[in-house]
């Protein structure tokens, strides 16, 4: 595979001269899969993400590597995240991953029980020294490689201010801070007001590097609100860009054309039916019946949803002209009273 690296860090240094914010795709499990960021790619995401990889498992087994991490030549900008608590088992995957991703992220923000009993996510926010270890490991491993930590804010913001000025002695070259607690859940809103006081904390350092900020992010406008307010370099979305993959390009819900992509890319780069279907059930949120959306997640098999599409709307294939460009639903009934009229 001849593959084009993007280096992270050029993104965050071209954006700045050009007065413009990063746009970043996060890390969702299950679903930032290889056809997911193609799609996000195409309507302006800058640098998109893997979902968390259990970095021991994937050093461990073949069958983790194959299954948790599949890309091509064209997958860039690309960071491969882990979900760790070692600096060894880090170092190995990140020396695994290099030659076909752009950067590596350390989870230090899931709050799902199971990751925090067993080290990773959320629980390394009580362990900044751990942390640190695990980016020093990997930049005396993979020298040239871009690291990032997520983290997410302590109730003592001075808690957090004092973890991210040591991911950024330790050497990270960006950090990504999600506004949210580790006990909140997403129907809080975010703190703008911690995620500020990081930004402006790391760019009174003499070594700063970028700071991006997430939670709540679901159009452009909230990426501006957002910037506007805490300073920070980037946006990242996650649920935001689940349901609409055209976010980054301004679009208010999941253009048409982003069904086409997804349903084209599942098919040629392959993804399990079940994740097909909820990605396109996600997109189509705002746009179909409750009645419709029951009734397409009723499809059994790829076959069947792109019939229940078909019946419905121009679904439009990869030579035909127009495919991926369309934003409105084109129902097939709009069309024929639109002729007969």
């Amino acid at each position: 595979m001849t593959r084009t690296k993007i280096d992270p860090r050029t993104i965050f240094s071209d954006a700045k001269t050009e007065g413009r914010l990063v746009y970043i795709a996060g890390p969702m499990v299950r679903y930032s899969k290889l056809p997911f960021r193609a799609t996000v790619r195409h309507f302006g995401a800058d640098i998109v993400y893997t979902p968390m990889i259990l970095a021991r498992e994937f050093i461990r087994s073949q069958y983790a590597r194959d299954t948790d991490f599949t890309t091509n030549d064209s997958d860039s900008c690309l960071i491969v995240q882990f979900g760790v608590n070692s600096p060894e088992d880090l170092a190995r995957a990140a020396e695994m991953v290099e030659p076909y991703c752009d950067g590596i992220g350390i989870n230090c923000g899931c709050p799902i029980k199971d990751q925090i009993s067993q080290g990773i996510g959320a629980a390394l926010m009580e362990q900044p020294e751990k942390v640190c270890a695990m980016i020093r490991a990997v930049k005396e491993r993979c020298p040239n490689l871009c690291v990032e930590a997520k983290i997410r804010i302590h109730r003592d913001i001075n808690k957090t201010l004092r973890m991210a000025e040591s991911i950024v002695n330790a050497g990270a070259d960006y950090l990504v801070v999600h506004g949210r607690c580790k006990e909140q859940r997403s129907r809080e809103p975010v703190n703008i007001d911690a995620i500020k006081a990081v930004c402006q904390h790391v760019r009174a350092m003499s070594n700063a590097i970028p700071v991006v900020a997430n939670g709540d992010v679901f159009s452009v406008e909230d990426a501006a609100r957002i910037a506007q307010a805490t300073g920070c370099d980037g946006l990242m979305a996650a649920r935001g860009i689940l349901e609409n993959p055209s976010l980054f390009s301004g679009a208010n819900k999941a253009t048409w054309g982003s069904v086409e992509l997804i349903l084209h890319y599942s098919s040629a780069y392959g993804l399990p039916f079940r994740l097909v279907q909820h990605h396109v059930s996600e997109m189509l949120t705002h746009s179909i019946t409750r009645a419709e959306r029951k009734s397409m997640n009723e499809t059994s098999n790829l076959q069947e949803l792109l019939d229940w599409l078909d019946e419905r709307f121009v679904l439009l294939r990869p030579y035909e002209k127009g495919f991926g460009e369309a934003i409105d639903l084109p129902r097939k009934c709009d069309l024929n009273v639109s002729t007969s009229s």
